[in-house]
């Protein structure tokens, strides 16, 4: 069991608080929890909130810079990874893998060429949207937006990024833009942390159709650990995980179902409180009848699978 957490805001965290640092914090992930919890690899994103007001390329290049810093400090324990060779070179050598994503379209500021540039700079996946309106399309979080898809600019977006070997990102964005992603991307395509709607009623969530077409294009979909997008309870319980676990393999088959906890952007009262215990989640899978193979792929094989396709 090699777990790959495809999204965590760690460097958000980091870049607020000046005297934490990403060998050990009391956050929920840094290098000590990631060896504890046996990661082969963590995807960190790079969040850039527009109602801050300020510049998204600026903010976004800071906290890349600030993800290197980190990298460079901890050299011995983590390094960069921009494919699957580059996992599995990481992992020959005792390293955890970094992957560095991008959580905000609007952070290429409608420009092809800065997409090419984050992707220069070891950028490998762009969460389309956040909650706000950009220049690649429309986000789920407010109802009136929902059936208002990806722009043109947004279309190209995608040709780009099927042509550079990124992942698209469509967790955030509206139903009609992951329908736009669907018919338009040439490879397979991620939802990094999104549960199922069926299960809980939120527009972050995943229906029933979408997650079968995700499936059908050969993409994964992160479990996250977000309290409102798992139940009603004010914890992130793992029985609500399991509970959306199972309904999501019914629907999508196991193939379809991979990590993403959004672990240090998401409310608290975890019960599985960091990712050095997530093993708790492997646990409980097997308890509930789960086989060692499906939980290898909820863990890390479908992950891993779809790195291999796209980068």
């Amino acid at each position: 069991m090699r777990p790959i957490d495809m999204h965590c805001d760690t460097i958000l965290k980091l870049m607020n608080d000046g005297n934490k640092g990403l060998y050990e914090n009391d956050l929920s992930v840094d290098i000590k929890k990631l060896k504890k919890g046996n990661s082969l690899a963590q995807f960190f994103a790079m969040w850039v909130d527009l109602k801050n007001g300020q510049d998204p390329l600026e903010t976004c290049l800071k906290m890349i810079d600030r993800f290197y810093i980190e990298l460079e400090k901890n050299s011995s324990y983590i390094s960069l990874a921009t494919n699957y060779e580059d996992i599995k070179r990481n992992d020959e050598k005792g390293k955890i893998s970094a992957i560095l994503t991008i959580e905000e379209g609007a952070a290429i500021k409608g420009e092809l060429s800065n997409l090419r540039n984050f992707y220069r700079l070891g950028a490998r996946s762009l969460t389309l949207t956040w909650n706000n309106v950009n220049e690649i399309g429309h986000p789920n979080y407010y109802e009136e937006f929902r059936d208002k898809g990806l722009t043109d600019f947004g279309f190209e977006v995608v040709q780009e990024m099927n042509r550079l070997g990124m992942l698209i990102d469509v967790s955030h964005l509206s139903d009609k833009g992951f329908y736009d992603v669907a018919r338009e991307s040439k490879k397979p395509f991620i939802a990094s942390h999104s549960n199922s709607r069926t299960m809980k009623e939120h527009p972050r969530n995943l229906t029933d159709p979408m997650i079968r077409t995700l499936s059908e294009c050969g993409g994964v979909m992160g479990i996250c650990f977000e309290r409102d997008f798992l139940g009603d309870s004010e914890n992130a319980r793992i029985e609500d995980m399991i509970r959306h676990i199972k309904h999501i393999k019914n629907i999508g088959g196991i193939e379809v179902i991979a990590l993403g906890s959004d672990y240090d952007g998401s409310h608290p009262n975890y019960e599985i409180e960091n990712i050095g215990e997530i093993e708790k989640l492997a646990y409980s899978l097997k308890d509930k009848g789960f086989t060692e193979e499906e939980i290898d792929k909820i863990f890390y094989k479908n992950a891993l699978r779809v790195i291999k396709d796209v980068l």
